[in-house]
C-alpha cells in the first residue's frame, strides 16, 4: 500500500550500546555548535572584532557551554516548561540525558556568564556579546537538527506535500496509542506500550505502514526552525558583524530582535508542547520580551556611537 507521507523513523543515536545508552545526535549536536562557535569566535577575535583576544576564546567556550548553556538551558526547561519537577522529582534535573533543554533558558545563561566573565577580565560585555550573538545561531541550527533526527518538538497537522508523520505523537495522543497498539501486538504481542512501539518503527517497515493509516500528517517544523533560528539568522547577524565592529553592542541589540522574530514566526507551525498563554505558545511569549531587551541594547549602542562622533 502507497502512503503519501514519510513516516519519521530515524535513530536518536549515531551508535547504540544498549536500550539506553549509546552515543546521541543530541549530544553531538552541542559539540558540533561548540566547536563551530570556538573556530568563527577565534576567526573574529584575530580579525580585530569584539573584547577576546584571540587566545582567550578557547577558556571562554568552554565555561560558557557548561554555565551558560548546559545549565542555563536545563533550568530553563524546568522553570519554563516543567516547573512541577521542582516538587514532584527535584533528582530529574540533573537526568538531563533524558531531553529538556530551553533555547530562552541558554540564552538567558549566556547573558549572565557572559556578563561575569567581563567583570572579571574588566573588558567589555557587550563586546563579547556582540561576537557570542554573532555564532550562536550555529548551535541553534545543530540542536534544531537533532530534534528532528530525535522525531520530537513536531509541527502543527497540514496536508501540505512535504508533511511527515511523527511516531512520538502517540505519547501525546491517547486515543491513536490506543488504535496503534491494538493493531501492532497482532504482529508483535512485546509491542504492548507506546516507547516500544516507537523503537520499533525505526526498523520495521510494518510497523511505519500501521502507524502511516493512524498517525497525524504534520509539519516538519524542527527544519523550519533550523533554517529560521539557525541559517537564515547567522546569515544576518554575521553580515551586521562585520559591517559594525562598532559601537559594542549593535549585533547583540540585533540578535534580540531577530531572534524572536524568527521564533515566532516558527511556533506557528509547531505543535505547542506547553500551555498557550493567551494566543501565544510558550515559546512565542518569552520571545516577545527580548524585543525589549534587544530595543534597549540598540538604544545604548546608538547613544555611544552618536557620543564618539560629536
Amino acid at each position: 500500500m502507497f502512503f503519501a507521507f514519510y513516516v519519521h523513523h530515524l535513530s536518536p543515536f549515531l551508535i547504540r550500546f544498549n536500550d539506553q545508552f549509546g552515543v546521541r545526535w543530541y549530544g553531538l549536536a552541542y559539540i558540533a555548535g561548540f566547536i563551530a562557535g570556538f573556530y568563527i569566535m577565534k576567526w573574529l577575535a584575530r580579525k580585530g572584532y569584539g573584547s577576546l583576544r584571540e587566545n582567550q576564546v578557547g577558556d571562554f567556550i568552554f565555561y560558557a557551554a557548561l554555565f551558560g548553556v548546559l545549565v542555563g538551558g536545563r533550568l530553563g526547561y524546568v522553570l519554563f516548561y516543567r516547573p512541577s519537577m521542582l516538587t514532584e522529582d527535584p533528582l530529574g534535573i540533573f537526568r538531563v540525558w533524558d531531553g529538556g533543554m530551553a533555547s530562552h533558558g541558554g540564552i538567558l545563561g549566556l547573558v549572565i556568564f557572559s556578563w561575569i566573565y567581563a567583570r572579571q577580565h574588566r573588558i567589555s560585555w557587550t563586546g563579547i556579546g556582540d561576537n557570542l550573538v554573532a555564532v550562536a545561531p550555529v548551535g541553534l541550527f545543530f540542536g534544531r537538527v537533532a530534534n528532528f533526527i530525535n522525531g520530537e518538538l513536531y509541527g502543527r497537522a497540514t496536508t501540505v506535500p512535504w508533511a511527515m508523520q511523527f511516531p512520538a505523537e502517540l505519547l501525546d495522543h491517547q486515543d491513536e496509542a490506543t488504535r496503534a497498539i491494538e493493531q501492532t501486538i497482532k504482529i508483535d504481542p512485546s509491542l504492548n506500550n507506546v516507547p516500544e512501539l516507537i523503537t520499533a518503527a525505526r526498523h520495521s517497515a510494518q510497523v511505519r505502514e500501521i502507524l502511516a493509516g493512524i498517525l497525524t500528517p504534520r509539519h516538519p517544523s524542527q527544519l523550519y526552525e533550523a533554517f529560521l533560528e539557525g541559517i537564515l539568522l547567522f546569515v544576518l547577524l554575521i553580515t551586521i558583524r562585520l559591517k559594525f565592529k562598532e559601537p559594542n553592542g549593535m549585533t547583540t541589540g540585533c540578535f534580540f530582535i531577530l531572534y524572536p522574530v524568527m521564533r515566532v514566526t516558527g511556533e506557528f507551525f509547531r505543535e505547542p508542547d506547553a500551555p498557550l498563554t493567551g494566543p501565544f505558545t510558550r515559546g512565542q511569549f518569552l520571545s516577545l520580551f527580548m524585543f525589549l531587551v534587544g530595543a534597549g541594547f540598540l538604544w545604548t549602542a546608538w547613544r555611544k556611537h552618536a557620543a564618539n562622533h560629536r
